[in-house]
């Protein structure tokens, strides 16, 4: 298959003049006495002003050649005000320190997180990311946490949000929409996630009814902003998963900027304490950047890269999966030749510029190119053994298979080739009238994938091939089959299709008073075309629009209360493994599935015990038609590449976040969620996703005579998915649930330099943070599956079910820090 060929020259220049305004640039950190970075903090002069972010950095443009007095205020602490001269283009560091006040202000300030609330966004600190226990940690790790978030494979990065699917959720990285490969199977060959979280400085997670904005997806939005340095600085970060380091730096004159990370995992220790005992060699490493240069005051330039190479390679050995009840104990005992060896290697780059044309106005280009190139080779061969179990306690043979009942073979044959080149420019604007904000944005992307899927299955039971469930029912093995011999299942083909799509956004939003009560209100609309062409492809142009519009209102009572309204019209418009049907065909025609989503919340906050928490509620309701059915095996999704299903979906989000222990951040989270559809009008069944109930804590602790010794506990308990019965089967006939999802990961870390325990003489000089922990994965052994696997019993015609677990208990120990 021939390589998708980069373009000689990209389309990343949009401007053509730049305006030098007379304005000086402050910049910095603001700390509080411990020296912890203070976020929210409002730092203006005149009115004018801007808020730090949660690492504490802000920035502020002020008039060049005159004096201006600069305010720093922040609630519980002293003002600070400051004078400042500064020359035309001049770039000041300025890291301020806020005393505690012990006279409160006795008004309180609306500040950027607190605009979040209003949107509806769960605004997550970076440090809880970088510190929370679990067996792939991360950003999406701590996602799974929240309540409508759901992931049933501790080893996989892919979430489900509400009941939609994987492929429903937007990403964002600095504003720039990021991807994933397509051919992944299973959790244990994905690698790593894109985001790297040694370099976030916010993180913000809707989990529907987002603005218009926002991309054309069903269920989510995840917006990652990466840090900008205002200083030099280095982190390490080392366990028997993996390391993963990052440096960053910024130059003399303040103007350029950059940050860099490098990762590398290998979960060579958890897939080998599962059952099936293999020869695994995985080498996933990734290199990212982000880089900026500010040209003058009112205009700068930012790049985003990303390089990602993924080998899996994977020989199964054995395997012994027991199984059954006490009475009637039965084994599957597996012996295996041959081998697996995938490859996901993704190249990604993004030019972004930021021009303050004026006060009111700022326009932004953007500019990105992604290239994935996928391979799927395997030849597995499985000869299996069904028997029955010896549980005779003392003896010597105790576990082992004493009396076959089955024998069979299974050989799974694949060579799948992808090559996908994505190019996306963009434009956006932010226009600032009085009370009123509007902002608006076109986009234009290229998809080009050339595609070849060759894989077939054949199973062997008793010396008789198994003919696929397409073939007229008959009782194989135990009869005679005279139809041809045909794998059980075989899909050819070979793709090569293109997407041209231009979307684009206008919405409008203003903050009023409704009397004595604070009023937000918010209205937009996206529209999307796209067109499917290709070779063998008959070319189809499509069109959606999608209004949508939020409300929220702070009544003027003493409790913290604040209600929010959200939704309207949601569409996604298919991406390529949506146009692909079972066999591997290319369907151009497939509709773009559409939700009509409401959801209204409630933020409430108080004090408990002298502390802030917050109770976050949401109920929702979502209605679909033109939905495009698939099915969920593991975490690879199948669709039918037809538009014949409809489908709702409702429920309740809950979350109670605060100070649980003094000076940490903890969560309590519930969810219930009810997911159905019905297919070509036969009835409504559960959708592939439909996890009724979810529960989900996150707590941080520490010792109070040993405040050092920090400890991190992430539970999650989910009930079964729909996914128990065989791949190929009639959904209307199996109905059947996995087992429940029941986790728990516990971290301890001793910390022995922060900013409050500085060493200034000895080998830990040199470090700002320094700590050694230890981590358990799955404390309580639990063994959850993700899948079944089906063999058939010679002697009693049984097809059996037997689950595939995950990982069981597994130990590790990690050392962090920086410099």
């Amino acid at each position: 298959m021939k390589p998708i060929k980069l373009p000689l020259t990209l389309l990343f220049f949009f401007f053509a003049t730049i305006v030098f305004a007379q304005k000086a640039t402050i910049r910095g950190v603001v700390l509080d006495e411990s020296n912890n970075p203070l976020s929210g903090v409002n730092v203006t002069y005149e009115g004018i002003g801007t808020i730090s972010d949660l690492g504490g950095y802000y920035l502020l443009e002020i008039p060049s050649n005159q004096e201006v007095t600069v305010t720093f205020s922040h609630v519980g602490h002293k003002n600070a005000k400051l004078r400042f001269n500064l020359s035309p283009n001049e770039d000041y560091e300025l890291n301020p320190v806020l005393r505690v006040d012990v006279e409160q202000i006795p008004e309180v300030v609306i500040s950027g997180r607190e605009n979040k609330r209003v949107e509806g966004v769960t605004t997550i600190s970076p440090e809880v990311i970088r510190k929370m226990v679990g067996a792939n940690a991360g950003v999406e790790n701590l996602l799974k946490s929240l309540p409508g978030v759901n992931g049933n494979d501790e080893l996989s990065t892919q979430y489900a949000v509400r009941g939609g699917n994987y492929d429903e959720n937007l990403v964002y990285v600095n504003e720039i929409e990021v991807y994933r490969p397509f051919l992944i199977r299973s959790g244990q060959q994905e690698g790593l996630s894109f985001v790297n979280s040694d370099l976030t400085s916010n993180v913000e997670f809707s989990a529907g009814g987002f603005q218009a904005k926002y991309g054309d997806k069903l269920s989510s939005v995840l917006d990652i902003t990466y840090r900008r340095p205002v200083n030099f600085g280095a982190s390490v970060d080392l366990s028997l998963l993996g390391a993963s380091g990052s440096v960053e730096g910024i130059s003399k004159n303040g103007r350029l900027s950059g940050i860099l990370g490098i990762r590398y995992r290998d979960n060579s220790l958890l897939v080998n304490a599962k059952e099936t005992e293999t020869n695994y060699r995985p080498k996933f490493a990734d290199a990212q950047t982000y880089l900026t240069y500010k040209f003058t005051n009112n205009f700068e330039l930012s790049f985003l890269g990303n390089v990602s190479l993924n080998e899996y390679s994977y020989r199964p050995l054995t395997r012994q999966t027991n199984f059954g009840t006490i009475a009637d104990p039965i084994a599957l005992l597996v012996f295996y030749e041959g081998r697996e060896e995938d490859r996901y290697n993704t190249y990604f780059g993004a030019l972004k510029s930021t021009w303050v044309v004026s006060d009111n106005y700022t326009a932004k280009f953007i500019a990105s190119l992604y290239q994935t190139t996928e391979q799927e080779y395997f030849d597995i061969l499985a000869e299996y053994r069904l028997g029955e179990v010896n549980t005779e306690i003392g003896s010597e043979d105790l576990g082992t298979v004493e009396f076959t009942r089955g024998i069979g073979g299974q050989l799974t044959h694949a060579r799948n080739d992808l090559d996908a080149l994505i190019l996306n420019v963009e434009h956006k604007g932010n226009l600032s009238l009085e009370e009123n904000n509007i902002e608006y944005g076109i986009k234009y992307t290229r998809e080009d994938i050339r595609d070849r899927v060759q894989e077939y299955e054949i199973i062997d039971s008793a010396g008789f091939s198994i003919r696929p469930p397409i073939f007229p029912p008959n009782d194989q093995p135990y009869q005679p089959n005279t139809s041809p011999i045909e794998p059980y299942t075989n899909v050819r083909a070979q793709n090569d299709a293109q997407i041209d799509r231009i979307s684009g956004y206008a919405q409008w939003s203003r903050k009023t008073n409704l009397g004595n009560s604070e009023l937000w209100l918010n209205a937009g609309v996206r529209a999307h075309n796209w067109t499917v062409s290709g070779k063998n492809i008959t070319s189809t142009t499509q069109t959606v629009f999608s209004p949508r519009a939020q409300i929220a209102l702070k009544p003027d009572w003493e409790m913290d209360m604040l209600f929010r309204l959200s939704g309207g019209v949601y569409h996604q418009p298919p991406f390529y493994r949506e146009l692909r049907d079972s066999s591997g065909t290319v369907r151009p025609g497939v509709k773009a599935q559409k939700s009509i989503h409401i959801v209204f919340g409630n933020d409430y906050s108080f004090k408990m015990w002298d502390r802030a928490f917050r109770l976050n509620s949401e109920i929702y309701y979502k209605h679909l038609t033109d939905v495009n059915p698939y099915t969920l095996e593991n975490v690879r999704i199948r669709y039918r590449a037809t538009n014949n299903a409809v489908a709702y979906a409702y429920g309740l989000d809950l979350r109670l976040a605060g100070e649980f222990v003094p000076g940490t951040e903890s969560w309590l989270s519930f969810g219930y969620l009810k997911t159905e559809e019905n297919i070509e009008d036969r009835g409504y069944i559960f959708r592939p996703t439909d996890q009724r109930l979810k529960f989900g804590v996150l707590f941080q602790d520490y010792v109070k005579v040993i405040p050092s010794l920090k400890m991190y506990l992430n539970l999650t308990y989910n009930t079964g998915l729909p996914g128990g019965s065989p791949s190929y089967a009639d959904p209307y006939k199996y109905q059947v649930r996995l087992p429940d999802y029941k986790r728990a990961d516990l971290g301890v870390s001793y910390v022995i330099v922060d900013n409050t325990k500085f060493r200034d003489s000895g080998w830990l000089k040199p470090f700002k943070e320094f700590s050694v922990g230890a981590e358990i994965f799955n404390i309580f052994d639990v063994q959850n599956s993700i899948t079944n696997t089906f063999v058939r019993d010679v002697y009693t015609k049984v097809q059996y079910s037997i689950p595939n677990y995950l990982t069981p208990r597994v130990f590790n120990v990690r050392l962090t820090a920086k410099f």
